[in-house]
């Protein structure tokens, strides 16, 4: 179930196969759906310069002031560079939360599945994934409004409530991101990592404050976008008569005359999207329908390993170096 792909995402390094996706769709059960990825993530790891930082590097933090350097890792040390300590199973866990656009335009698809097929698969495999970790996870679908939350938990079962609602049928209403953010942030009080799912084909100015409103609770925010190849660009030859899935408005499109103008609205709403993700800290990566879903997992890994580099910079600036004093004076 593997093809050869170039990764395109300036985060990732490039890996010789990724998983079909077209293949993966085929499968009718979702968690078998979702730990096909997994498990193909793990091995792209170990063929990777990534190698040593799988599952066992979510089994890990990272040294800091005042910790007994006699916990250090010292042969993840060896591999890494970086100092890391074994967590207990008490801090192990911690919260994540799954936020899944259900609205009509994710009902979109040129392929042999839909945006919304491939949208639920990515939180099933990120569930399945985190879960691994022994993390909480939670979810929220939403449309207009919300449509289901379940609170995160670590516990037997959850993940299958989850997969359970991602499989439940939706309303396909049209979008509102701005309702569904505001009831997170008012229900989510504990510091979660929240990861929002959406083709965000809605105005960037309607993001900013639910957005902002989530990091000033000192959440981790990361957001991940799911298109259609079509919509990106344009990819049909002949004019059609185009239906507007939220609106029901239908309109004629000549390709031909409208791909430039078209093309450059779009890059210049996602390069809006990207600026707003860098002004407030929040972690972004767009992922094509036709693209590894194992993509969006190397990203946030990639942007794991980053917080926990930059935490540890910053943490040894402010004591003069003690983390890595401290720690090579007891190997």
């Amino acid at each position: 179930m593997a093809s050869s792909v170039t990764s395109t995402n300036n985060n990732t390094k490039t890996i010789d196969k990724w998983i079909d996706m077209a293949a993966l769709m085929r499968i009718k059960d979702m968690q078998l759906r979702a730990k096909s990825v997994v498990d193909g993530f793990h091995n792209g790891l170990h063929r990777s310069p990534l190698h040593g930082f799988s599952v066992e590097f979510s089994e890990y933090r990272p040294y800091s002031e005042g910790d007994d350097p006699r916990s250090i890792d010292w042969k993840l040390f060896a591999r890494s560079d970086r100092y890391y300590l074994k967590k207990f199973e008490d801090e192990t866990n911690r919260r994540c939360y799954l936020v899944v656009d259900q609205s009509k335009s994710m009902e979109f698809g040129s392929l042999e599945y839909k945006k919304i097929d491939y949208a639920r698969t990515l939180a099933a495999t990120l569930a399945y994934y985190l879960t691994l970790q022994r993390d909480a996870v939670g979810l929220l679908t939403f449309e207009a409004d919300v449509t289901e939350f379940l609170a995160a938990r670590f516990r037997p079962g959850q993940l299958k409530r989850i997969l359970s609602l991602l499989e439940k049928p939706s309303q396909s209403t049209s979008t509102d991101l701005q309702r569904p953010l505001a009831h997170l942030a008012d229900m989510v009080r504990q510091r979660s990592l929240i990861l929002i799912v959406s083709d965000f084909l809605v105005p960037v100015e309607s993001l900013r404050q639910p957005l902002s409103y989530l990091r000033a609770r000192s959440h981790e925010v990361m957001l991940l976008r799911v298109l259609d190849p079509g919509e990106v660009d344009l990819g049909w030859s002949k004019a059609s008569m185009i239906l507007d899935l939220e609106s029901g408005r239908e309109m004629y499109v000549n390709p031909d005359t409208a791909r430039a103008s078209y093309q450059k609205k779009f890059n210049a709403h996602e390069q809006a999207l990207v600026e707003m993700c860098g002004q407030f800290g929040i972690g972004w990566t767009s992922l094509k329908t036709d693209e590894s879903i194992e993509l969006a997992l190397f990203d946030l890994l990639f942007r794991q390993q980053n917080a926990g580099s930059r935490s540890s910079r910053a943490r040894s600036s402010r004591s003069g170096g003690a983390v890595r004093a401290s720690a090579g004076g007891s190997r």
